[in-house]
């Protein structure tokens, strides 16, 4: 009998090519689409269901459609809210990834007595040692394992990502070349719920408290003008702030309980230090072994959100769940509620959240 595999399906090019690659090598392919999301998102609507559903009728196998409104709603998008409500800058695809397509889609997969769940996702996975080992992509530009770090290896025994080896380019001109019935949707960056452009109208729509009017600083404490919320800002942002004072400034500090943002020149927004919270290892331990040793310390990579190179650092555990990361140089603005994500080599150790007590704590002269 063929083995069976559910590929997670969106109906966009990376998932469809990923179920297609699967019926080639001999599976018995389950299209499963979740649907999270009311119409006109990019990745999880009802518009989705339906071209997912056409792929797989042109690849001749089966799809599944599962509700998954209520636990989306309850992981990814309340989450997100409360988070700018706070004064952070949530990454809601890792949480998206840890309890939507790797939980509630992942277990849906095992119930219909499939081996493995693949998706489109740009990653790798490596067997030794006893352990599965998640890997960077071949494609630096599409790689996705920043947005993985959470998952468990109970979770990694039963995934695939049938694309980690390809390159974007290549994987469009194989669904060119064999004719999958896909409607391009273009490359985005913005989030699948949120309209782009709207996330402040989207979250006061949720949260109206967080709209009320409030002060910006500059570095010295003096008030510079009024903002009409903190979810409006983000650690790092240049423009869209409402001041000119001559100089280029960033947001280097929100401050929720005075309802308050800072703006600085860049060297304040520079750090060298930040505490991660939540700490999550893909082996299930604390890393001992880093990518390589200077002066006798272990050092990692650490990439404090996505799109960012990484940077070399020392990482210092404080508790089970708590570690310190210091940077060999100082990293520009290292943002309250982004993931830090560990390294080494090209291997992804795990990581956490960036805390806000970092940014009072640990700004470098």
């Amino acid at each position: 009998m063929k083995k069976r595999a559910a590929v997670g399906m969106s109906g966009g090019t990376d998932s469809s090519v990923a179920a297609a690659l699967l019926v080639e090598q001999g599976y018995e392919v389950i299209g499963l689409t979740a649907h999270m999301w009311k119409e006109g998102s990019r990745c999880c609507s009802i518009e989705d269901v339906a071209r997912a559903k056409k792929v797989c009728a042109a690849l001749d196998i089966r799809h599944y459609v599962v509700n998954a409104q209520e636990r989306f709603e309850k992981y990814v998008v309340s989450p997100f809210v409360d988070e700018y409500v706070a004064g952070r800058t949530p990454s809601p695809c890792i949480s998206c990834n840890q309890f939507i397509k790797f939980g509630f889609l992942l277990d849906r997969a095992l119930q219909l007595d499939c081996e493995l769940l693949a998706t489109g996702h740009y990653a790798q996975l490596e067997k030794r040692d006893g352990q599965i080992h998640l890997m960077r992509a071949d494609d630096p530009k599409k790689d996705q394992s920043y947005f993985l770090h959470r998952l468990s290896q109970k979770q990694l025994a039963h995934i695939a990502f049938p694309l980690g080896g390809w390159t974007k380019e290549n994987v469009k001109k194989w669904s060119t070349d064999h004719n999958l019935p896909i409607v391009p949707r273009g490359e985005s960056q913005d989030l699948c719920f949120v309209e782009a452009g709207k996330y402040a109208e989207f979250i006061e729509s949720r949260a109206p408290q967080v709209k009320k009017s409030g002060r910006v600083l500059d570095a010295a404490g003096n008030v510079l003008a009024k903002h009409e919320g903190i979810h409006r800002f983000t650690v790092g942002q240049r423009g869209g702030t409402g001041v000119a004072t001559g100089e280029r400034v960033y947001v280097s500090n929100i401050n929720p309980d005075e309802n308050e943002i800072t703006l600085s020149p860049r060297e304040k927004v520079m750090q060298k230090e930040c505490i991660v919270t939540d700490a999550h290892w893909i082996s299930g331990t604390y890393p001992e072994a880093g990518m390589q040793s200077r002066a006798g310390e272990v050092h990692f990579f650490v990439q404090p959100r996505y799109g960012h190179r990484g940077a070399p650092a020392k990482i210092a555990k404080i508790s089970s769940t708590e570690i310190r990361v210091i940077f060999d140089e100082p990293q520009f603005a290292l943002t309250p509620g982004q993931a830090a994500v560990i390294y080494s080599g090209t291997e992804v150790l795990g990581g956490g959240w960036i805390k806000t007590e970092s940014h009072s704590t640990f700004n470098t002269p």
